[in-house]
């Protein structure tokens, strides 16, 4: 898990340069990867890194409610959760909040500026940023991450907003996720019987 902890740093960094309005959401595959090959997952060792905000490393409920959420797009994927016996991939999310300066994105884009100087107006944003890593269980590669980011201010004393944007998140994540064996070979049938 040390190779997995070395690539979230940066993955981290880079979506803080992103802009937090909408919801920013991509992954990355390997390229050898074969999902095909896998059909079990369980959750990997617990995340050593607090979420760097107080709100959410003691809120029981958001832990729950995003374990419950990629369980859900998991088994909709196509892959089955085992607790006994060696699964065929861990899952592992790190969550994380930080404050940063936003540059007032529609002013910049227009050439407006203020006062003498003619500086762009800032914003101070508290940005949310989950990664999900699914690691090959025997091998301990890294065979897929998905990050997703957005404002959080909304979200951190509201259940319902932070429910709506968590399913958000990991839904248009796991979109991007190969799907499990079952459902790749459905989809292989689909196509040859519709010619």
């Amino acid at each position: 898990m040390r190779r997995v902890a070395t690539l979230t740093m940066p993955a981290m960094t880079a979506l803080t340069l992103t802009a937090c309005a909408t919801m920013n959401v991509s992954s990355h595959v390997l390229r050898s990867a074969d999902f095909a090959q896998y059909r079990t997952f369980d959750w990997g060792p617990a995340d050593a890194l607090p979420t760097g905000d107080p709100r959410l490393d003691r809120d029981p409920l958001f832990q729950d409610h995003l374990q419950g959420a990629l369980e859900k797009g998991f088994a909709s994927k196509g892959f089955e959760r085992v607790s006994l016996g060696t699964p065929d991939l861990l899952i592992h999310y790190h969550a994380n909040i930080s404050r940063r300066i936003d540059i007032n994105r529609l002013d910049s884009d227009r050439g407006y500026c203020y006062g003498d100087d003619c500086q762009v107006r800032t914003v101070e944003v508290e940005a949310g940023t989950l990664v999900v890593d699914v690691v090959d269980a025997r091998t301990n590669r890294l065979e897929w991450r998905g990050w997703a980011q957005h404002s959080v201010h909304d979200m951190l004393n509201d259940r319902d907003t932070m429910e709506r944007k968590i399913n958000e998140a990991v839904t248009r994540m796991l979109e991007q996720l190969p799907n499990g064996p079952q459902l790749q070979s459905s989809a292989v049938d689909a196509h040859i019987g519709a010619h």
